[in-house]
């Protein structure tokens, strides 16, 4: 590619005023102020030799100076107002002619400031192409992640640096049918090309799980409802169990106890006490000599609920000896009769069968192992040849979903954290519908926010792990802010509500904020991208992605209009009564 040529003759106009990363120009001719628009590039001389300093223009302005012209009697003239024409330019980076053995580089870095007096230049027609595939430029990977086409250059591939948009975790965010949905499918597209791609998107409404994706690379999993329990080799047919002992101390309190209740602190002890000592006994009962040692309340080790309840049975109506050899109530008589009757609800409830109602196949010591490998394998590793794992909630009762997808989420980072470092292969979490469960607000101690909690934890310490977060959402302004500020590149759609565009804007860069002022302009799959794998902040029109989400927005005037249109009542009650669809 040959190294950009800027004519002094197309010069737009030239700096009036400059601050650290924000200049003025002041534009000379009317025409030329007239071909430039809000969010174009330009280029301005360096005082480096071989390099120009790109700006991207904030603002158009032509305004009347206080000054007059002076009176020129000879001539016939008399005085009038000037004019001035202002661009007001946040500058992005440099461009280099060459650097090293390479021609035309880009970097987000300003080594120097431009000069007063210093020229600038419109990057538009060739140049413009020229530019974003300089900026574009994807030369170490077979599969380059793109998304789409410039906004400003549709002949111009809009490539990512997926290293950097993976490693320090990513947020997509729009309002309802703004395209969002066709964003997620076009990137787990392009992960899904890739031999060794290692995915999980959470379906919270089963959007990305109606089509047949075994051979995009994409593997449909859901979790367990009513109809798929008691079954054997559920995981085999790609149907989860996410049995109660893989929960923590605090997970399964937080479903249990009732805090509230002045019996609660011995209820929370000899719940503990008994897991504890049931952990044990299933380990004698197999024979280890491995964990039994080693272990503690939290480690996942299988152990049957209904011993658990029997104890605790026991002890809520244990007799014992007193002083003077009578009966009297034991320490524990009738104090546990509410925790009881909560652990029997929960039990019993077919909702959360998927969790307590397991079979002799969930409750082996390898069985997490099996769990493990269907979530975590790359594509060349599974069995089905999928790398990205579509896990779909949408049958998950809305109460528990926090709780039930940050196990998820907490299952994969302590294994990744668990695995020897030559060994551990990056994975990606796409959070769809993360203001449910990665909330900005919730109640202390709920199942919420312990859920809240992992994923905290992974925004945090994920990337020395290997596990990266996708935040997938159309309200921002209800996403935890932790998680957010852990994220440094934005794709956003079209947002309407101030609110939402408050919180991406206070995300960005002082010198970019005033990016923000278009994302409530932006077309259906049109996205505003900002963060460390875009090098220029840009619009992109989201290419059509081959697999299509069920997302699409219902059109009610047209279906209303139909005369012929047909409705399922009678089976949607069905699978109302029968938590299952």
């Amino acid at each position: 590619m040959a190294i950009f040529k800027f004519e002094e003759s197309k010069t737009i106009g030239t700096v009036f005023s400059v601050d650290t990363s924000t200049i003025i120009v002041k534009v000379d001719e009317l025409d030329k102020l007239r071909k430039l628009q809000v969010n174009h590039l330009i280029a301005v001389k360096s005082s480096k030799a071989g390099q120009h300093l790109i700006g991207i223009i904030n603002r158009i302005t032509r305004k009347v100076s206080d000054e007059e012209s002076p009176v020129n009697e000879d001539l016939g003239m008399t005085n009038f107002l000037l004019t001035e024409n202002i661009l007001k330019v946040n500058l992005i980076g440099t461009l280099i002619d060459k650097h090293g053995e390479k021609e035309n580089v880009f970097k987000r870095t300003l080594d120097t400031v431009p000069e007063i007096e210093a020229n600038c230049f419109p990057i538009d027609g060739e140049n413009i192409t020229k530019f974003m595939r300089t900026i574009s430029s994807q030369e170490n990977y077979d599969v380059p992640l793109s998304l789409g086409k410039y906004s400003i250059d549709e002949n111009a591939e809009a490539f990512l640096d997926g290293d950097k948009l993976f490693q320090r975790h990513a947020v997509i965010v729009g309002s309802t049918g703004s395209g969002k949905s066709w964003c997620v499918a076009k990137l787990v597209e392009q992960i899904a090309k890739l031999p060794m791609a290692n995915s999980i998107l959470f379906d919270i409404h089963g959007e990305y799980s109606g089509l047949d994706f075994k051979a995009d690379g994409i593997q449909h999993l859901k979790i367990a409802n009513p109809s798929d329990l008691g079954k054997t080799g559920n995981l085999e047919n790609n149907v989860l169990m996410l049995p109660y002992w893989l929960l923590t101390y605090e997970e399964m309190l937080a479903m249990l106890l009732d805090r509230s209740d002045s019996n609660a602190p011995n209820q929370a002890m000899i719940f503990s006490k008994t897991v504890f000592n049931e952990k044990i006994k299933f380990l004698a009962s197999i024979g280890d000599t491995t964990f039994k040692d080693s272990i503690t309340i939290d480690s996942p080790i299988p152990y049957k609920m209904e011993n658990v309840l029997n104890v605790i049975k026991e002890l809520d109506v244990e007799m014992v000896k007193g002083s003077t050899g009578r009966e009297k109530q034991g320490p524990f008589f009738g104090k546990l009769t509410r925790f009881i009757q909560r652990l029997e609800a929960k039990s019993q409830d077919k909702r959360l069968g998927f969790m307590f109602q397991v079979s002799d196949d969930e409750l082996d010591i390898n069985w997490m192992n099996n769990l493990c490998n269907s979530l975590m394998q790359g594509s060349n590793n599974n069995n089905n040849k999928a790398g990205v794992k579509v896990i779909d909630f949408s049958e998950v009762p809305s109460d528990v979903l926090p709780l039930v997808i940050g196990l998820v989420a907490r299952i994969v980072f302590t294994v990744q954290q668990w695995t020897a470092n030559d060994k551990r292969h990056p994975i990606c979490l796409l959070c769809d519908e993360a203001h449910l469960y990665i909330p900005e607000r919730t109640s202390q101690d709920s199942a919420s926010e312990l859920g809240l909690k992992n994923f905290e934890r992974i925004a945090k310490e994920g990337r020395k792990y290997g596990v990266s977060l996708t935040v997938i959402s159309q309200r921002p302004a209800e996403v935890n802010r932790t998680v957010l500020s852990q994220c440094n590149n934005f794709i956003s759609l079209r947002l309407s509500n101030a609110e939402d565009q408050s919180v991406i804007k206070r995300l960005l860069p002082d010198n970019l904020s005033g990016l923000t002022d278009v994302l409530p302009i932006l077309d259906i799959g049109e996205a505003l991208i900002v963060g460390d794998s875009s090098l220029l902040p840009t619009r992109v029109l989201i290419d059509e992605p081959t697999i299509k989400p069920q997302s699409a927005t219902i059109k009610f005037w047209e279906e209303w209009s139909n005369e012929k249109a047909e409705q399922d009542i009678s089976n949607a009650v069905i699978g109302l009564r029968k938590q299952s669809k």
